[in-house]
This record gives structure tokens, C-alpha cells and sequence, in this order.
């Protein structure tokens, strides 16, 4: 049950084949978690603790956000102080081929920094945010969003190629890998470490330390990712539960509001009518 003054909005554009999100008034803790999409998002209001990648930031208003797919996060109240806070949900094929039109190159971005402080930019997110929920013309959503993209991949971004990140050893990205295919499994730590010769300690420690996350996040993760996929073709959320190694539809629901903030079925609603309040 919310409270009068929490609200949780949720919209996919058509045109643009985006999501658009608005979380406010709400003091909820999320947990350790990645996406597969890239997320550009800031502060309206209120303060938040944000640890992503090992690294801790105190974000307030104005501050924007910015995600890779996979970067590790996870977030808390200041204060119990109410965060609002909107965003946009950006998949990897949309994202290349905007940066084909920006750019005329041909790749896949990597955002440098995870957060700007007092960020002039958060208002053009705020403009493209606006601009789905109220419906404007597809000509202003497709110009809004051209230029927000063109000034983060000039200022915060590099090719995704060109950039030197850390992998994880081969034992642990083949358990990635592993996880990637077999997530709609019962998975156990015993199953893990009969790949790898690890020890249960040992897989725990070296896994969380490599990947940023434990592997029972990283299930949860990708199952949740999975989800969401399902839920946009339709498949009734009960279906998607057991399909994706959930125990239960309650379990299920349970997780994915943790993670996204918002119930399968609300989620679903935005790809029917295109609004989530039903």
C-alpha cells in the first residue's frame, strides 16, 4: 500500500523505444543490483547514498546520474529524507543506433563517471521526461533526446572498446556465463563450486569482489532482467514467476518491486496502455 505522498510512475515511448521513470516521495533502499540498459537519470528533490562500483557518493538535487550496463549499485535514504527522482531507461541497440546518428561511428558508449555533481544537464533530462509522459509531438521527443545524448557522449562518455576495464578471472565469468543460461534453475552455492574447485568461502568472496555483487544478486539480477522482457510480450506475470526460477508469484513480485520499485503487473501495463496505474 503507498502512501499518499509516494509515487511511483513508469511510461515506455513508442517512438523512441524508451522508458521514462519518476520515483518521489519515497524512502525505500535498493538493493545491490545492475541493469542491461543504460540509465541517464538525476535528483529532483531530497538526498540519496549511492555506492556504485566500490565507489560512495552523497547525491542531492541537480546531481546527475549515470550508468553503464552492468555497473553494480545500490542506493539509501539520507536522513529517511524522500527522493524524487526521474530517469531514462536507454536499451543497448537503441543506444548504438543513436550513437550512429550523433556520431556517424558505429559503437556502443562507455559513461566515464558515474555521477556529475550539480549537473546543468539534469534539466534536458527533465525536458525529455516530461516531454513522454505528456505525449508531445514525436518531433520534440526525438530532438529532446538527440541533444541530451549528444552532450553526455561528448563530455561523459568513450567507446565502450577503448575503455580498459578490469574481468573478472575466467572461473568467474564462466559462472556468469553459467548463470546467464540457467537462471530459471534451482542454483545452489554447491552447483558453483563443483565448476570452479572453489571453496564455498572462497567462490563467495573472489565472486563478489570480481563481479561487484554475490552471485545470489547476480541470479536475482539477471532473473529480473529476464523478467521484464517477458512481461513486455505479454505473458501474464504468474507465468513469468515460473519461467524464470521464481518459487512463487509472491516471491517473484516481492523481488521485482525491490529491484525496480514498481509490481510486474504495473510494469506490464505501461506496454498495453501505455500506463502503469491501473
Amino acid at each position: 500500500m503507498l502512501s499518499k505522498q509516494e509515487q511511483r510512475h513508469i511510461y515506455y515511448d513508442h517512438d523512441l523505444k524508451i522508458e521514462a521513470y519518476q520515483l518521489s516521495g519515497i524512502v525505500q533502499k535498493f538493493p545491490n543490483h545492475f541493469h542491461e540498459y543504460y540509465v541517464i537519470g538525476f535528483i529532483k528533490g531530497g538526498r540519496r547514498h549511492l555506492q556504485c562500483k566500490g565507489q560512495e557518493y552523497d547525491l542531492a538535487s541537480k546531481d546527475m546520474i549515470l550508468f553503464n550496463p552492468h555497473d553494480n549499485h545500490f542506493c539509501a535514504p539520507i536522513n529517511d529524507e524522500l527522493l524524487d527522482y526521474r530517469a531514462v531507461n536507454i536499451n543497448k541497440d537503441i543506444m548504438q543506433k543513436m550513437v550512429y546518428q550523433i556520431t556517424g561511428q558505429d559503437y556502443l558508449p562507455y559513461f566515464k563517471q558515474n555521477v556529475v555533481y550539480q549537473c546543468d544537464i539534469s534539466t534536458s533530462i527533465d525536458e525529455l521526461y516530461h516531454a513522454i509522459v505528456h505525449q508531445a509531438d514525436k518531433l520534440k521527443k526525438e530532438e529532446t533526446f538527440f541533444f541530451l545524448l549528444e552532450q553526455i557522449l561528448k563530455d561523459y562518455s568513450a567507446p565502450f572498446q577503448d575503455v580498459a576495464l578490469p574481468q573478472p578471472r575466467i572461473e568467474i565469468q564462466y559462472l556468469c556465463d553459467y548463470m546467464n543460461e540457467h537462471y530459471q534453475e534451482n542454483i545452489n552455492l554447491d552447483d558453483l563450486c563443483s565448476m570452479t574447485h572453489f571453496s564455498q568461502s572462497y567462490l563467495l568472496r573472489t565472486f563478489t569482489k570480481q563481479v561487484g555483487i554475490s552471485p545470489y544478486r547476480y541470479l536475482q539480477t539477471i532473473r529480473i532482467d529476464q523478467s521484464k522482457k517477458l512481461l513486455e510480450s505479454g505473458i501474464p506475470p504468474v507465468e513469468v514467476a515460473h519461467l524464470t526460477g521464481f518459487s512463487d508469484q509472491s516471491h517473484f513480485t516481492n523481488f521485482f518491486k525491490e529491484f525496480i520499485g514498481i509490481t510486474p503487473k504495473q510494469y506490464q501495463n505501461i506496454f498495453k496502455e501505455g500506463d502503469e496505474d491501473e
